[in-house]
C-alpha cells in the first residue's frame, strides 16, 4: 500500500517536473519566436539599407565620369554596401541557427509532452490500482467484522 502511494507520489512529482520543464521550453520557444521576429525585422531594415546603398552606388557610377571626387565617394559607398552585405550574411546565418535551435526546442517540447502524457497515464493506472486495493481492503474489513460478530455470538 505504501509502495503504491510512493509510486503515485513519484509519478505526480515526475509529472509536475515535466510540466515545469514544458513551461520552461514553451517560454524558451516564445523567446526564440521573438528573436526570429526581431531578426526578420532587422533583415528587412538591412535589405532596405542595401537597396538604398545600391541606389546610391548607381547614382555615383553616373557621376563618376564627372570627376575623381565622385569616384572616391562611390568607393566609400561600395565599401558600405559590402559591409552591409557582410552584416546581412551574418544576420541570415544567425537566423538559420535560431530556426534550427527553435526546431530542436520544438522537438524537445514534443518529447516532454509525450513524457507528461505517459506519466499521467501511469498516475491514472496507479490511482485505479489504489482504488481497487482500497475496495478489497474495505471488503476484507467488512468480512473480518462479520467473522468477529459471528464468533462473539458463539
Amino acid at each position: 500500500m505504501n509502495s503504491l502511494r510512493t509510486e503515485a507520489d513519484n509519478a505526480i512529482a515526475r509529472a509536475e517536473e515535466a510540466e515545469a520543464k514544458n513551461k520552461k521550453y514553451e517560454q524558451l520557444l516564445l523567446e526564440k519566436d521573438q528573436e526570429i521576429t526581431s531578426l526578420q525585422h532587422r533583415l528587412n531594415v538591412l535589405d532596405a539599407e542595401i537597396e538604398k546603398a545600391e541606389g546610391k552606388v548607381a547614382d555615383l557610377k553616373v557621376s563618376k565620369e564627372l570627376g575623381d571626387q565622385s569616384k572616391t565617394e562611390s568607393e566609400g559607398l561600395l565599401r558600405k554596401v559590402q559591409l552591409l552585405e557582410d552584416e546581412l550574411d551574418a544576420a541570415e546565418k544567425n537566423l538559420k541557427e535560431t530556426v534550427e535551435k527553435l526546431r530542436q526546442v520544438d522537438v524537445k517540447a514534443e518529447h516532454f509532452e509525450k513524457q507528461v502524457h505517459r506519466a499521467e497515464q501511469e498516475r491514472d493506472n496507479m490511482e485505479k490500482k489504489y482504488e481497487e486495493m482500497l475496495e478489497k481492503y474495505k471488503k476484507s474489513q467488512a468480512d473480518l467484522e462479520d467473522l468477529e460478530k459471528s464468533m462473539q455470538d458463539l
